[in-house]
């Protein structure tokens, strides 16, 4: 890795090094997900290479959309050496099912917003926006769903000409 094994850090270094915010060194030890760490007579922190690595890995899984509480598992199966590798792929299959569910939501937000933006003329009376009648509960539109008469452009010009 090119860092010295017996080489200690204090917490600017190893935010700096894990390329993470010192914040985030400070909360990810009230969260246990980081070690105490041993302290110089002068009260500053002293890390080894040993928490560098480990911030990586807990940003790396916060990547991967793991929660910390998840993470923090991760790492106590990272020592079993008898059944971590297969707590540690049990909980990533959960991870990936969860993910897989949230794009199949997103993605049916996505078609629904869609459909709105292409029955939204971009011009009108509010009260005959689709986007913001959606938005207020009032029938939803499908492909098939009739502009409504306030948005059609031969209203817009009527009410242009009176």
């Amino acid at each position: 890795m090119g860092i010295a094994t017996n080489h200690y850090f204090t917490i600017g270094a190893l935010a700096k090094r894990a390329a993470v915010a010192i914040d985030t060194i400070r909360y990810y030890e009230r969260e246990g997900l980081l070690p105490v760490p041993h302290r110089r007579a002068s009260g500053y922190r002293e890390y080894d290479v040993g928490a560098i690595e480990r911030v990586r890995f807990i940003r790396r899984a916060k990547d991967l959309g793991f929660t910390l509480d998840e993470i923090r598992d991760l790492l106590m199966l990272e020592s079993d050496r008898d059944h971590g590798v297969e707590g540690v792929k049990q909980r990533a299959i959960k991870r990936l099912a969860e993910l897989d569910q949230r794009i199949a939501q997103m993605t049916e937000m996505r078609d629904g917003l869609a459909l709105l933006i292409e029955a939204c003329p971009g011009h009108g009376e509010p009260e005959c926006c689709p986007i913001l009648s959606s938005m207020h509960g009032v029938e939803a539109v499908s492909e098939q769903s009739p502009k409504p008469s306030c948005c059609t452009p031969t209203n817009d010009i009527r009410k242009k000409q009176e």
